[in-house]
């Protein structure tokens, strides 16, 4: 069979309106391209809300089981094709959802299961398939998305063992989701417990209770304009990190595809690609330079990275000068607002100068290293936890094509759990 055989229907896309008109009355969360690989991390944060009309509301209102394939977009090494499955969670968590202009949705014949269709395409995106399928409008890359459906064979199995495979992958992704969540509940302790005491200044007193809450001294500082804590002081971020931009080398696409590899290779906002040769050694903070400085909030892009890796031009190397204190450093830097160190008014950038310049709030030796105490261990967590979540990604991403091509197959004791 071709894979197009599969589909029912074809639901296209509505970008919609910003805001509630007369003819656009209707609340959705719209997806996006750029939200496809969130959702499969079950992070549903930054999905738009749009208003579309009722007609559109009755005919592209998405439900459990669709799947949202990307039409336009991608990059010189990420081509278009991408899926993302609409859930049961996502649905609960979001009630109405549709897809943008430059996405498609389909629905499966009843024959065959969902999430198998959605794996199989993933298959086939992972192997780069989809590159053969576009061409380019403006610059922009498109999708001849029933070209490369027509083009793509599938072999008819059960139902039941349709089910049975994607059980196996999703077993996989359960344990992924777990760890993603713990994660988001050791950071949200370690931001809290900082916001606590650094910057609402209800750090524990020699008494055990809250500092300022419980009448704790505050003096007016000159340079911050503002009270801190009595024996807090103040000093010039340089004057507290160190920065490597000195080792801030770019990589091409053309030179990072001759160099694929293990070791991550970083950018402003996040890992870019993977090459085989590494020029950092241990834990760092990056902070974003240029292009997306901030976040939703209007706090800068910080990174903590460990081990093997490289990071290129676009982000800012940083390490306390006392090693000892690289959470509180981490936290710290995530709590400054973005507007009092970038400059552009179209293209924003943090530039050494305005970042070194910044004049920051400094607690006493003993707090920070009390923080310091707490939070080490339950980042040591976190980071196990990624490792983790990266190895078991491996594993599905090599499991997935075996599955699919027939050779491997899933027993009934596994297929049980």
């Amino acid at each position: 069979m071709k894979l197009i055989e599969t589909i029912e229907t074809f639901i296209s896309g509505d970008w919609g309106n910003e805001s509630h008109t007369e003819d656009t009355p209707c609340e959705v969360f719209c997806v996006r391209g750029a939200d496809i690989e969130p959702i499969k991390n079950q992070d549903y944060n930054h999905i738009p809300k749009r208003y579309i009309s009722k007609r559109s509301y009755e005919n592209k209102l998405l439900q459990v089981g669709d799947i949202i394939v990307e039409k336009s977009g991608g990059s010189p090494t990420q081509s278009t094709g991408r899926v993302c499955l609409i859930t049961p969670n996502l649905i609960e968590k979001l009630q109405s959802v549709d897809c943008s202009n430059f996405c498609a949705a389909f629905r499966v014949k009843k024959e065959w299961d969902a999430e198998y269709i959605y794996l199989y395409i993933q298959h086939f995106y992972n192997m780069g398939a989809f590159f053969n399928f576009e061409g380019k409008t403006s610059g922009i890359k498109n999708l001849q998305l029933e070209q490369a459906y027509q083009a793509i064979e599938i072999k008819p199995i059960s139902i039941a063992e349709q089910k049975k495979l994607a059980k196996t992958i999703r077993t996989i992704d359960g344990k992924t989701a777990i760890n993603r969540s713990i994660n988001q509940n050791l950071e949200a302790m370690a931001k809290q417990l900082y916001d606590y005491w650094f910057v609402q200044f209800d750090f524990p007193n020699e008494e055990g209770k809250p500092y300022k809450s419980s009448g704790g001294e505050m003096v007016w500082n000159e340079k911050l304009k503002r009270k801190i804590p009595n024996e807090w002081d103040n000093c010039k971020l340089k004057d507290f990190i160190n920065l490597f931009d000195s080792k801030r080398i770019p990589l091409s696409s053309k030179d990072r595809e001759e160099r694929k590899g293990n070791y991550p290779y970083y950018g402003a906002t996040g890992i870019m690609d993977y090459v085989n040769e590494y020029i950092f050694d241990g834990d760092y903070i990056l902070l974003a330079e240029d292009g997306s400085t901030s976040d939703s909030k209007g706090f800068p892009i910080v990174q903590y990275i460990w081990g093997k890796n490289w990071v290129n031009n676009h982000a800012h190397i940083i390490l306390p000068k006392n090693e000892q204190y690289l959470m509180f450093t981490y936290q710290m830097l995530r709590s400054i607002p973005a507007k009092q160190i970038e400059t552009g008014s179209i293209q924003k950038k943090i530039s050494q100068e305005n970042l070194c310049e910044y004049n920051m709030v400094l607690p006493n030796s003993i707090l920070i290293e009390k923080y310091e105490s707490i939070i080490s261990p339950l980042w040591e967590k976190r980071k196990l936890c990624i490792e983790e979540i990266n190895a078991l990604i491996k594993q599905r991403d090599e499991l997935l094509p075996l599955l699919m091509n027939g050779q491997a197959s899933v027993n009934s004791d596994l297929s049980a759990y």
